[in-house]
C-alpha cells in the first residue's frame, strides 16, 4: 500500500512540474490568442540563462533565479514589442509560423553556444533529501517544485481575477478593438503580459533544470507536456490546466511500471482519450 500511495504521489509532483510548463502557454493561449511553438524552447533557454548564471557568480540554482527572471521578463518584452505584435492579431497562421521559426532560432543559438552535451543544473544535497512520513518517502525537489507550481497558479488567478491588470487582460481578451477605445493600449499590454509568462517560464526552466537533464533539443518535448495539460485541462481554464499537467504526469509515472520506457506514451495516450470522450476538456465549456 506505501508503495502505491508513493508512486500516485510521485506522478502527481511530476505533473505539478508539467503544469508549470504549461501555466505560460495558458495565458499566451488566453489573452493573446496565440500559440507559441517555441514555449519549450524558451523552457530550455532559461535552463541555460540558470547555468550560466551559475558559473558567473558562482550562486547555487535558486539564487541564480534571481538573475534569470529579470532577464527572461526582457527576452519576452522585446520579442511581443518588435516581433511578435506585428503577428497577433492577423492571420491565424502568422503566430504559428514566427514561432516555429524562433523555435528554430533558439535550438540551433543554444546548440551553437553550449554544444549538443546534455546538462542539469547542480542543485548540492537538495535532490537527496526528503521526507519520510511513515513509510512513504517524498523528495524534497519534488515537493518543491509541487508547492510552488501552486503558488503561482494561485498568484495568477489572484491577478486574473482581483486587479485592474487581470481585468484589462481579461478585456483585451475578450475585444481588443473595444478596449482600446477605453484607453487600453493592447500593444503595450500584450508586451507586458509576455514578459510575465516568461518570467514564469524562466522559474519553471529553473526547477526543471534542477530535476531532469537537458539539451538544445529538448524544446519540443516540453512544449508537447505543456500543450496537452492546457487542451486537456479545457481552453480558457487556468487551474484547469494544473489539473491537465496532474494527469499527464500521474499517467506517465503509472505507465512507467508497465514499461519503463513507456511513460510519455501512456500519458500521450490518456491524453487523446480524455479528448475522445471530453473534447473540451476536463473544465472546458461545452461546444454546441
Amino acid at each position: 500500500m506505501a508503495d502505491i500511495l508513493e508512486l500516485l504521489i510521485n506522478g502527481l509532483m511530476l505533473g505539478a512540474l508539467y503544469s508549470l510548463f504549461a501555466l505560460g502557454l495558458s495565458l499566451s493561449l488566453g489573452v493573446m490568442k496565440m500559440i507559441n511553438l517555441a514555449h519549450g524552447d524558451f523552457i530550455v533557454l532559461g535552463a541555460y540563462l540558470a547555468g550560466a548564471a551559475m558559473s558567473a557568480t558562482g550562486w547555487p540554482a535558486l539564487a541564480a533565479v534571481a538573475l534569470v527572471l529579470p532577464a527572461m521578463f526582457a527576452i519576452g518584452w522585446l520579442l511581443q514589442a518588435g516581433l511578435l505584435n506585428r503577428v497577433v492579431g492577423a492571420h491565424e497562421l502568422s503566430p504559428l509560423l514566427v514561432t516555429f521559426g524562433l523555435s528554430v532560432v533558439v535550438q540551433n543559438l543554444l546548440m551553437e553556444v553550449f554544444s549538443a552535451n546534455t546538462r542539469s543544473l547542480p542543485s548540492g544535497d537538495l535532490s537527496l533529501q526528503g521526507l519520510h512520513i511513515g513509510e512513504v518517502s517524498i523528495g524534497l525537489l519534488p515537493l518543491l517544485i509541487t508547492a510552488v507550481s501552486i503558488g503561482l497558479y494561485a498568484l495568477t488567478h489572484v491577478l486574473v481575477a482581483r486587479t485592474h491588470l487581470g481585468r484589462q487582460a481579461r478585456a483585451v481578451s475578450d475585444d481588443p478593438a473595444t478596449a482600446r477605445l477605453v484607453g487600453v493600449n493592447d500593444k503595450r499590454f500584450f508586451a507586458l503580459m509576455a514578459g510575465f509568462i516568461m518570467a514564469i517560464t524562466g522559474l519553471a526552466a529553473v526547477l526543471y533544470g534542477i530535476r531532469t537533464p537537458f539539451a538544445p533539443s529538448a524544446g519540443p518535448e516540453r512544449l508537447l507536456f505543456a500543450f496537452e495539460a492546457v487542451v486537456l485541462g479545457g481552453l480558457g481554464s487556468l487551474w484547469g490546466s494544473f489539473a491537465g499537467g496532474l494527469v499527464i504526469g500521474l499517467a506517465q509515472v503509472l505507465g512507467a511500471q508497465v514499461s519503463t520506457g513507456l511513460g510519455s506514451f501512456f500519458g500521450h495516450l490518456v491524453f487523446l482519450i480524455a479528448l475522445l470522450v471530453r473534447p473540451q476538456g476536463l473544465f472546458g465549456a461545452p461546444r454546441h
